[in-house]
């Protein structure tokens, strides 16, 4: 039988929480509090806080993806959990039961986790070069038993111009399902569809409260299953998003100043790592710089603290305030004002972007791009485009969506760094109000603490010590 049930609603603030009846009612006869997110305010780094207890200078996610150092190349959204450092929740659990089981359903750095049931958006690559929508489960048997109840993971409704709440719905689904036929002690699901309108349409817009109450609607009957089981329901955002009116190039601007380079192929520009003095890759409102020369810190730092929408360069020393000095950070690391965000682009001229800035391709990018979530709104035939694809797709031909705007001011809302008002603050929530777990001066709980949390409401916070 579950014993807890861990739900990260992304982007849950007192807003978006005013238009949830069904999650409304959870926390009006259990708790509620403010969650002290970490930075970045990002899903990775805040994810893996809440499963190990540890601050992204110890775990090492410094953000949704980083430098890595060692191969030469910026990677963002990898999926193996050997790069969280640090024991996570389930592992401390069953030092004091060595029978506690956990299923992860959504949460990041799930391939190869210690986890008993794990499923994971995990597209099909095939040796042609096309991508079909599927999921990595354990155990494999699982796969087909949940493809075949629910159908194939929704892929092109996870990310991209047609996100929507069919993903979400398809992880709710999958989590009553395995809750009714698998014993996990700790069930963790991850429900992203706030994530969505609030970026494409600002959160105070009237379609974030229209997505707000989709979703509620949607975790309903999950809900019903879990408290008419007994089960202890914790929900909570890793970040709250905050309107967005400013990108800020801040690769462009390195690049004028003769420290960013790019090499050239089919006449298009991929950014040149390996011989930049320095770069930035972009991830929301926070930025990680790389300077490959120590001696050019200083100029780096002094050039980016009078960039327009920058608030703040740390280096090391501030980073540790921070609590995130670590290796895979940047020498230097950027916050944007509020309002502000960070684009990741690099070229000067849109003819010379690369063929991926036009698509959705998380994984080439060197850098987060929200205006995957639109198709082009210059291009009449952008969606046109779009269904050519999914005929060629379905036909078992190539085919490229390149329908994304190279215009990041269609992005209305944002997240990165820390909140700048309650409004933009993320929220827990627990059905069980007699766990003592908030403080009672700020009522806030830091992410850190969410850990301990998790270990009391599964009944084993009191055998476990030491991490």
């Amino acid at each position: 039988m579950t014993s807890v049930l861990l739900l990260d609603v992304v982007g849950l603030t007192t807003r978006a929480l005013a238009c949830m009846p069904r999650l409304s009612a959870l926390a009006a006869s259990g708790a509620q509090a403010r969650l002290v997110t970490v930075l970045p305010a990002v899903t990775c780094s805040v994810q893996s806080t809440i499963l190990t207890g540890l601050s992204p200078a110890r775990h090492g996610i410094v953000g949704n993806g980083w430098y890595f150092r060692d191969v030469g190349e910026v990677h963002l959204w990898r999926q193996h959990n050997a790069l969280v450092q640090g024991e996570k929740v389930w592992e401390t659990a069953r030092r004091a039961r060595a029978d506690f089981t956990a299923a992860n359903i959504g949460w990041w750095y799930a391939m190869g986790a210690t986890t008993d049931i794990t499923v994971t958006p995990r597209p099909i690559y095939h040796a042609d070069g096309r991508k079909s929508p599927d999921c990595y489960v354990r155990p494999a048997a699982l796969h087909d038993e949940l493809t075949g109840a629910l159908g194939e993971f929704p892929l092109f409704q996870y990310w991209g111009p047609t996100a929507s709440l069919r993903s979400s719905q398809w992880i709710v689904d999958a989590t009553r399902k395995i809750m009714r036929e698998e014993r996990s002690d700790l069930v963790m699901a991850y429900l992203p569809h706030l994530d969505y309108d609030l970026q494409r349409f600002g959160p105070d817009s009237p379609e974030a409260d229209r997505a707000a109450a989709e979703l509620d609607t949607a975790l309903a009957p999950l809900l019903d299953d879990a408290l008419a089981a007994g089960v202890t329901v914790l929900a909570l955002a890793e970040y709250g998003i905050a309107p967005a009116t400013q990108p800020v190039d801040i690769n462009r601007v390195l690049r004028a100043e003769g420290l960013l380079e790019v090499y050239t192929q089919a006449g298009l520009e991929q950014l040149d790592p390996w011989t930049s003095r320095a770069f930035a890759v972009a991830d929301h409102q926070v930025a990680h710089v790389y300077v490959a020369d120590p001696r050019d810190v200083p100029r780096v730092r002094d050039l980016l603290r009078h960039v327009p929408g920058v608030d703040e360069v740390l280096d090391r020393e501030a980073q540790a305030r921070y609590g995130l000095d670590h290796e895979r950070s940047g020498e230097l690391v950027a916050i944007a004002q509020p309002g502000a965000w960070f684009t990741y682009y690099y070229w000067l001229d849109d003819d010379r972007a690369p063929e991926f800035a036009r698509g959705v391709d998380i994984h080439r990018k060197p850098g987060y791009d929200p205006a995957e979530l639109f198709f082009d709104p210059a291009d009449r035939l952008a969606k046109a485009k779009a269904g050519v694809g999914l005929l060629r797709k379905k036909a078992g031909l190539r085919y490229a969506m390149n329908v994304v705007p190279l215009d990041p001011s269609w992005v209305r809302g944002t997240h990165g760094r820390l909140p700048n008002s309650n409004a933009d603050t993320p929220l827990l929530l627990c059905s069980d109000a007699g766990l003592a777990f908030w403080d009672s001066a700020s009522e806030t709980v830091p992410a850190a603490s969410v850990r301990d949390l998790i270990l009391q409401a599964a009944g084993v916070g009191q055998a476990v010590t030491g991490r």
